[in-house]
Formats: C-alpha cells, structure tokens, sequence
C-alpha cells in the first residue's frame, strides 16, 4: 500500500506568525491587523472607522469576523480592524462565516437606523462607502420604523467645513485625523448615547447641550479638507464644493500640488471646462493621503475675473495698454527687447512658481535671445552667499543622494533652522510629527518662539534674536552639547528654508556643521518652481545641470547642446535680482523680462516699483494683473497650471510630473510664448511644448554623453565662507522684527477664496510680556517708510523682538515697511484696528 506523501512543512520567518483566513493558511508579519491581513488575500472586510494612516479604534464595528484561537471560538465576533495576528489564530470573514455575515448585517442595519435616505441631494453620492456597502453587506430591507433623529443643518464649524450630524455613523476618522496626524484637536465626540455626536466647542454653544466635553480649541487647522474627504459618510462637506456637482459628473485628473515646494499629489475633479474641487492623491513617497488646505481649496486663481486672456500693447500716444493680437504683441515685444539687448542689455526675472520646463525655457531665453547671465527666478529675500549654497550644496541632489520625506520620518534628530515647517511646506510638517510622534524624531527649531509646528511636533525651541541664527549654529557644539552629538547620530537632517539668506554667514555655519557633525542637510523653499530653477540654471551664476557660467569647458558643453557656435555664451556672471532692479534705477539696463512676480514680495518693494518705472522696456508673462502691469510695454497672457502639462522639482528633487487637466483653452505655456518670441528674435530654443522644452533639458543633464558633464558641475563641498553678521540690537522705543508668512495669507493664488480666507490665524503682533508692557492691547510697528497696527499676542519671543506675519490683511511687511526679518523697527502703543 502507497502512503501519500507528507505534504511539507512551511518554514515561519522570525518575527511572522502562521494563522488560517476563510481555511486559507497565511504567514503575516506580527502586529499586522487582521483586516490588512485579508487585504492581502483579496478578501475586503466592510469598515467605516478604519483607515491604514489612523490608529485603530474600533468605532463603527461593521469589520466584524469569527476568530478562534487554541482550538476555541471566542463567544462573539471581533473587530477586525484592532485585534492583531496571533500564531495558530483561525478566522472567519463574511465569506465563509454565517455569523461573521449576519454580525455585519445587523451593525449596517443599527447604522442606517437614524441616518437620512439623501443619496441624491448628499455630496457624498455616488461615492459613499455606506452607499456601497449597504448594497453589498446589508438587508434588503429595514425593520425600523420609527421616526428617525433629526439636527438642524448644515452647521458651519468653520468657514470651510460644514456638518450634517444625522449623517454621522462616529466612525471617529475626523477626530483621530486632526488629533493624531495634524495635531489640530478641534473636533472631538460630544454627548453620549443616541445623543453622541461630532461638534467644537463652538458647535456646543449653538447646540445648547448641558454637557460639553471639548477641547476647548477652535476648528482651525491648515488640514481640515483632509477630514472631509475621509469622511465616508457625508457628513462633512466643503462649503466651496456643496451641492455643485455629482461625482458622476466629473472628470478626473491626477495633478501636482502648485502651492509649495513639496509637490503634494493631487486629483483635480473638472466639469464643463472648470475646476470644481480638488482631493489629495496617494503617494506614500511624498503626501502619503494628506495635503493642506490651500493645495485643496486655492484654486479659483485661474478664473478670476480679471484674468488676462489676450496679449495687452502699450499704446505710444495715449499710454495705455490695450488689447492687441499675439502676431502683433510678439513683434512689438521682439523688438524691443532687441533694441534694448543690442543697447545696455536686459534683465530676466521668471519668478519662483514656473515649472521646470518653463524656467528652463527663461533660462535659455537669457542666454542664446538676449545673450545674457542677467536672470535670477529668486523673487524674494536673497544674497550672494545664497548662490554659492545652491550650487555647491543643492544642485544635483535626488531622492537617491540626498534627504527624503522618508528620511525626515525615520530620523533620530532633526534641526529646523529659519523654516516654519506648517507654514512653508505642510506635507514636511506631517511627516515631522509622524516621526516624533511614532517614531521618537527629536525635533529642535532654531527661530524666535514657540510656533504651532514647534508644540505638535513635540519639539524643542532654541530661541535666538531674529537675524541671530548664524551664531546660534556656531554655537551648538559650546552650549548645546547634546543637540551636537544628536546631529551625529546617523540619519539625522538639517533643514533651512529660504529665510536663510537673509542672515549673513547662516548657510556659511549650515555648511560648517554639516561637515563637522555628519548631519544631512537639505534646503526646502517656500514656492514650487524653486527648486527647478536651481536645477535649469535660472540664475546669474549657473547654467543647466549646475554647470558654472564661469566654467569655459561647462560653457562649451551647453553651447554644443545648443548647437551654438563657440563662444556665444556670456562668461561673467549676471545680476542678481537686487543688482538687475538697480542696475536699471541706474540706467545700467534698458530692458526687462518679468515672469509672474510680485514686487512687494522682493526685500525691496520700493527699488522694484522705481526700476520698473525707469525701464526703457518692459515685457511681462503674467497670470492676472500685477504691480508689473502697470510699467509694462508689452503683457502676454500665459497658462495656469490646470491648463498646461509640466513638471516640478520638489525639494527633495523628486520630478513632480502632470499633464493638461483643462484641454482646448487656449492657453500658452510660458515655454511656448518664449520659443516664438525667440523666433521673432532670430533665435531658436526648441521649447514649443513642454515636451520638447523636457527632452532639451534632459541632453544637458548629468546623465547625457556630451562628455564628463559631472566634471564641470559645481564641486560638492566648495561652499560658501561668509563670516557672521552683526545682530541687530534694539534701543528704546524699537524692537528687532521677526517676520515670516503664514500659510493662508493675501497671497495671489489664494484671490477669490473667502471660504479658505476665513480659516487663516489671527493677524497679531507677537512679543514678550515685558516688551508688551504699555502697550495697551495693541501696537504701531513702524519705518520711516509706513507703520503697521495689529492687536499684541503675548508669546515667548526674546525681549525687545516683535514678530508679525509676512503678508497678511493688514499686514504687508516689505510693501508697508521696507523691511525684512532682523530689521529694527519702532514700535508704540497703537489704537484698536
């Protein structure tokens, strides 16, 4: 008789656990929860409260399963999404468990006892989870008949989020969101029993509830879109977004967050040629599922009313700008950027916010057009030391060379230095607290006091006086020993925003600890197009892919890629954006090619709007109308970004690819009106699409066989050695400004966004008690250019320093003062606004 063979035995890994699903045997890491395990099968277990970015809280119920484990079946079906895998664990799923089935049938029909038949009115239609899975896991029919529980609605718990509590199943996704991942505990569970219910404490007061157990915090966070979107029921809706479509009417498209250097994916819902909302995609590399509210809400910019949508020529007799065709507006333009080419020359300024192709075009635009290293995209605070920074620290750098999302959240020890994470760069705020809070990132800020992103990042201050940042770096290893060996800690980050450069010798101490501690360190500006500009050469120093102006063997590559004859590339160095500004105050320039800045988002508004009053010529690429347009001789219309396709290059250097959302506008990128520009000029840059401006670029890249390309790259290492700056101190009567922008601002991407204008921080002046005393309630900051008055907030900044936000109502620090962070300015008591 033949015995059948041993069927053989499977070997468990350390660290797995061996436990059957529907008669299923699986190998499942330890601690993975039993729900993710079944995903993993194929089998989907319904849920509400479950989701893979929030801890577990078994809420909702509807997950339940069978479990057995040591051969005994536990007396009632478990929750699948909390109890975790156990070695020998048996489980039962709907699939092959009456009980499992009959356990979710009966939770479905608990949760649709007091929920509203809305489907056809509610936001949520036709993309509801209840919705599908009433179909798929619940009766056919409903037992309850009774009357169902009713609220008054919609009630606003903020400008932006509306609640309608009857649709509420307290699945608890909104409350652990904001308290576990934003660290915003505004929204909380109220009452209790059939009473239970979300609200703020705000909510409370309207509802008149005898009890209130809130935080006491109001609904105010930069992440509450998030909230609405995981809701799977309905019950928070964007008032921006209520009741104007149906999911079934739109389009989708996947897209790339404008708003910051982080490039936050993203889907952006259209219907009949416009935007109507858009939602956070899913990269676990970059946002994860988040993004903040400005990258969701900020998007009306592209239809504002005064949006520019033909070419605009000045007229030479009556002075003013008027419509005029592309055929004539591109002549006019030629011409006299010619002119003032073969003149004293001109200057580019392509603004922070183009995308990598764009920038690439102004920067070729510069070079073989108007044959000049005049272009700076820095429309913003800057310095020389800056320059030498980027080239030597931050061109070349790539998720596989350098710091990483991933990398900030697996870190030992991170430093911020001159960067406000929640209000510069969101997703890098997300993924500082994620680490600190599941993974023990010790985080430490070097500013001026204790910020909402230094607290939920359960972080440390080292307060310093604005402008005084440079010594407290130098001064880590004397009077911050542990934070020094921290820094040596492998994997640990330091990151700088763009405020750096205005503090002399800060990147010059930045680059100096790096090398003494080991520490990576990794540059995150606040606009989008930043990063890309470096990596093109859209400065006055660099060429394309790092390559030196200065660099004769660089320049020949370039000129070869251009197909240029020898020589034709300037070899001196341009003007910054500062030294372009003056130079045409002086006369020294006679022309100007603007792309999209805002003068009063220079260092000096004033010296912006007098250059451009003084330029023999100027030709601007806008959006909507500006300061710029005022002075311009020529305006050419370009496209959003919803209606053209590119790239950006976040600050990790990760390309950030989208295509056109909006098709059939007849909006030109800024690539393709400067390739036929350039046409008019005789001159070819092989960039009528984004495509093709993308496939010129990637001839010149580090990776092209043009020679020993990384041979002319700027050298890592070669960084700047700019001593320290004296910090300002100051007398009485003054104070030292601490100044930085908040997220939700007067920005011009935010024009025609009440919703979200209604959810920004106050607008305070922030100072010490002591330099607060006297003051009575509010404060006149002032320059000899223009004063400011803002209501006092006490905090724990330095004595003698004031802080106030950037550019907010009623607060323009550069357009109003002239000044910048570490000026001294005056201060007195100022009457209530």
């Amino acid at each position: 008789m033949t015995m059948a063979p041993e069927e053989p035995k499977v070997e468990v890994p350390e660290g797995y656990v061996k436990l059957t699903v529907d008669g299923e045997e699986v190998i499942a890491p330890k601690g993975e929860l039993l729900i993710r395990t079944a995903e993993r099968l194929g089998t989907v277990i319904p849920r509400f409260c479950d989701h893979p970015l929030l801890d577990p809280a078994g809420a909702c119920r509807q997950c339940l399963v069978e479990v057995e484990m040591g051969g005994r079946p536990m007396p009632k079906p478990q929750a699948s999404c909390t109890m975790t895998v156990a070695d020998g664990m048996v489980v039962k799923t709907q699939r092959t468990s009456p009980v499992a089935d009959k356990a979710q049938q009966g939770v479905m029909e608990l949760l649709l006892i007091n929920h509203p038949l809305d489907c056809p009115i509610c936001d949520k239609g036709g993309e509801c989870p209840l919705q599908n899975q009433a179909m798929a896991h619940g009766r056919p029919e409903s037992r309850f008949r009774d009357k169902k529980r009713t609220f008054p609605k919609p009630l606003p718990i903020s400008t932006q989020v509306l609640l309608d509590r009857e649709r509420c199943v307290l699945c608890q996704r909104c409350t652990r969101f904001s308290a576990q991942i934003a660290g915003d505990p505004f929204i909380e569970l109220l009452e209790r029993g059939a009473h239970q219910q979300i609200g703020t404490a705000e909510t409370a007061d309207v509802l008149d509830m005898a009890s209130r157990t809130t935080s006491g915090k109001p609904f105010q966070s930069y992440f509450s879109g998030n909230t609405i979107q995981i809701c799977p029921v309905g019950a928070l809706t964007s008032a921006q977004y209520r009741f104007r479509s149906r999911p079934f009417d739109l389009v989708s498209s996947p897209s790339v967050c404008e708003h910051c250097s982080s490039g936050c994916a993203e889907r952006t819902d259209f219907r009949r040629g416009k935007v109507m909302r858009k939602l956070a995609g899913e990269d676990p590399e970059v946002n994860e599922e988040w993004i903040c509210d400005k990258g969701r809400f900020a998007f009306r910019y592209s239809t504002a009313a005064d949006r520019i949508r033909t070419p605009l020529v000045r007229n030479a007799e009556t002075g003013e700008l008027e419509q005029a065709s592309w055929t004539q507006a591109l002549r006019v333009a030629a011409e006299g950027l010619a002119k003032a080419r073969d003149g004293k020359g001109v200057g580019v300024l392509p603004g922070g916010r183009s995308t990598v192709e764009d920038a690439y075009a102004y920067s070729k635009f510069a070079r073989v057009a108007l044959r000049t290293n005049d272009i700076d995209a820095r429309a913003r605070a800057h310095s020389p030391e800056e320059l030498d920074f980027l080239a030597s620290r931050v061109v070349g750098t790539s998720p596989e060379n350098g710091v990483t999302f991933h990398a900030l959240e697996h870190a030992p020890l991170v430093l911020c230095v001159a960067f406000e994470p929640e209000e510069e760069a969101p997703a890098v705020y997300l993924r500082l607290r994620k680490g600190a809070r599941k993974r023990g990132t010790k985080v430490v800020h070097i500013g001026q006091w204790t910020t909402p992103a230094v607290t939920r990042t359960f972080g440390e201050l080292l307060a310093c006086l604005p402008g005084g940042e440079a010594s407290a770096v130098e001064g880590i290893a004397q009077h911050a020993p542990d934070l020094d060996e921290g820094l040596r800690a492998e994997g640990a980050v330091v990151l700088v925003g763009e405020r750096a450069a205005e503090v002399p010798g800060l990147f010059s101490a930045l680059h100096r600890l790096s090398e003494r501690t080991g520490a990576r360190l990794a540059w995150i500006p606040r606009r989008a197009g930043e990063r890309g500009a470096v990596e093109v050469g859209a400065l006055p120093t660099l060429l394309p892919a790092g390559r030196s102006v200065t660099d004769a063997a660089a320049r020949a590559e370039v000129e070869q890629a251009w197909g240029l004859a020898e020589g034709s590339l300037p070899a001196e160095p341009g003007r910054d954006t500062t030294g372009i500004l003056n130079a045409l105050v002086t006369r020294d320039l006679d022309g100007l090619l603007v792309g999209g800045v805002d003068p009063d988002d220079l260092p000096d508004p004033a010296l912006a709007r007098k250059a451009l009053a003084a330029a023999g010529f100027v030709v601007s690429l806008e959006l909507r109308p500006s300061a710029v347009t005022e002075h311009a001789d020529v305006v050419l219309p370009i496209a959003p970004v919803d209606e053209k396709a590119g790239s950006f290059l976040n600050w990790e250097g990760r390309r950030r690819e989208f295509s056109v959302t909006l098709e059939g506008t007849g909006a030109l990128p800024d690539c393709r009106v400067l390739d036929t520009l350039a046409v008019e000029m005789d001159a070819d840059l092989f960039t009528q699409t984004p495509a093709a401006a993308a496939g010129d670029l990637a001839r010149l890249s580090p990776k092209a066989t043009l020679g020993a390309l990384s041979a002319t790259k700027v050298a890592l290492g070669a960084a700047p050695d700019v001593p320290n700056g004296a910090v300002a101190t100051a007398g009485e009567g003054q104070a030292v400004l601490a100044t930085w922008r908040q997220l939700i601002d007067d920005g011009s991407l935010q024009v025609d966004e009440p919703h979200l204008a209604g959810t920004a921080r106050p607008v305070v002046a922030r100072m010490s008690a002591a330099t607060a005393e006297g003051l009575n309630g509010h404060v006149t900051v002032s320059t000899e250019r223009g004063s400011i008055t803002l209501p006092v907030e006490v905090a724990d900044l330095p004595d003698g320093v004031v802080w106030l936000p950037g550019n907010s109502p009623g607060s323009k620090v550069r357009a109003t003062l002239g000044a910048g962070h570490g000026a001294v300015v005056s201060i007195a008591a100022g009457g209530a606004q």
